[in-house]
């Protein structure tokens, strides 16, 4: 039975951020709200907790997993930035922005791309998860709460797309976190209305940065090339 925690958005319960964080590091695997979608995620260093958010997502081991960090700073510890990367993502973040970028050696081989040798990190605007990350002292896994559906480039599409109805949308998501939960350790609950909207993905891997999937934010980076764009 997965413990639940009530959090407030903005200024997240101390004592409920160390109680998840201590759980985080001895492997639990959570259901929590992110600035985009609800996600899955685990401490990204603890091994068997990353291989069950694989077998919860039914992901097979070529497909990456996207992961949270604090700041810019400490992405530069899990990837190779160069100077124009480095500039766009310090106008983007924190924001709904997941950026791929060749991996470092400190990326679990778990969470990468095995044949690119990529990774996908983003930088919440979130105070929850902004308060985990630093509690924890770890990038936190964060795959969408969403056990099958469409991939771009690799990362899952969470549930709700364009043209469905809002009430279809919920349904949907009850649907779905319920049968959820029943696989996770923790449930994290800030109360806020269902959100659908999945963050925008700029593959920053080549000489230029590509907008992959359009999502929230994306009006910041319409002016950036665009590849295989989908909502």
């Amino acid at each position: 039975m997965a413990e639940y925690f009530k959090l407030h958005p903005q200024y997240p319960q101390a004592r409920s951020i160390q109680q998840i964080t201590a759980a985080l590091r001895d492997g639990a695997v959570m259901l929590y709200p992110t600035d985009t979608v609800y996600a899955i995620g685990c401490d990204v260093t603890h091994k068997q907790a990353v291989e069950r958010v694989r077998r919860i997502k039914q992901l097979s081991n070529d497909k990456p997993l996207t992961f949270l960090c604090p700041s810019l700073s400490r992405i530069a510890h899990y990837a190779q930035v160069t100077d124009p990367a480095y500039r766009l993502m310090r106008r983007l973040i924190p924001g709904p922005f997941t950026f791929l970028l060749p991996a470092t050696k400190l990326v679990p081989k778990l969470v990468m791309d095995p044949k690119r040798k990529t990774t996908g990190i983003r930088v919440p605007d979130s105070s929850i998860c902004q308060a985990l990350l630093g509690e924890l002292g770890n990038p936190i896994v964060s795959t969408s709460a969403k056990l099958s559906g469409d991939t771009v480039g690799s990362l899952d599409v969470s549930f709700g797309r364009e043209g469905q109805a809002e009430d279809g949308l919920e349904s949907l998501a009850a649907e779905e976190m319920k049968h959820l939960e029943k696989q996770v350790d923790l449930v994290l609950d800030d109360e806020a209305p269902y959100r659908a909207k999945v963050s925008t993905v700029i593959d920053l891997t080549g000489p230029e940065p590509l907008v992959v999937r359009a999502g929230l934010g994306y009006d910041q980076v319409a002016d950036l090339q665009v590849t295989e764009l989908r909502v």
